[in-house]
């Protein structure tokens, strides 16, 4: 189980405002957050640090984000780091299986409320391996 304090989260967002606020959130969680705003940035942090988990919204600039899921689940590294989609969008249940079969961990509906996210986020981290 890891603490607060070890927790690296890496937020996929191409959303300026939300990535800020979610690593305002998070930092005063003790989280130490990594934010890529496209998939091809993702790739790029995940090439130099391994994060505790990813949260990875599905429409990102130059992927879909339950592809790029299915893509870091398929890497041996990164395939025990929790990833939780986010979607203002593709809420709909459909969407919601679609992301959990191809591997996410969790698929929350935008506007997240914080709270709720940090939850999840202990949750994923804390459950057994």
């Amino acid at each position: 189980m890891e603490t607060a304090t070890q927790t690296k989260i890496l937020v996929v967002d191409d959303d300026d405002h939300f990535r800020e606020t979610l690593s305002d959130a998070m930092s005063l969680k003790d989280c130490s957050v990594t934010g890529a705003v496209s998939a091809k940035d993702a790739f790029s942090s995940l090439s130099t640090t391994k994060p505790s988990v990813i949260l990875l919204d599905v429409q990102l600039p130059d992927a879909n984000g339950v592809d790029l899921c299915r893509k870091i689940k398929a890497d041996k590294r990164y395939q025990g780091v929790p990833v939780v989609l986010l979607s203002a969008k593709f809420t709909e249940p459909a969407d919601r299986a679609e992301g959990l079969l191809e591997g996410a961990d969790a698929y929350l509906s935008k506007p997240v409320q914080l709270d709720s996210l940090w939850e999840e986020i202990r949750y994923l981290l804390d459950r057994p391996s």
